[in-house]
């Protein structure tokens, strides 16, 4: 479970990347169809739902460091992490 908090934590900036390329999209697509606006900005709240999401799933995995290795890793690398995980 331990081992598992800095590979959950590198998939939560791959989120983090992934909303950013979808509110791109969406802020192009409204730019060039403002028909698309309500929509587009639908799907904007959808993705920051789900952005949301992996924090709250990164914020756990560092929850569960600091009860299973009494190490707070909430503000340190995912190199640093992945040493406490490991030790």
């Amino acid at each position: 479970m331990v081992e598992d908090a800095p590979h959950i934590a590198r998939q939560e900036l791959d989120v983090d990347e992934y909303f950013q390329a979808i509110l791109r999209q969406l802020l192009t697509c409204m730019i060039e169809d403002p028909r698309a606006i309500s929509g587009a900005i639908d799907l904007i709240f959808i993705a920051k739902s789900l952005e949301r999401i992996g924090d709250h799933a990164k914020n756990i995995s560092e929850y569960v460091v600091y009860m299973i290795k009494g190490k707070d890793v909430r503000h340190v690398t995912i190199e640093e992490m992945e040493e406490v995980a490991r030790s």
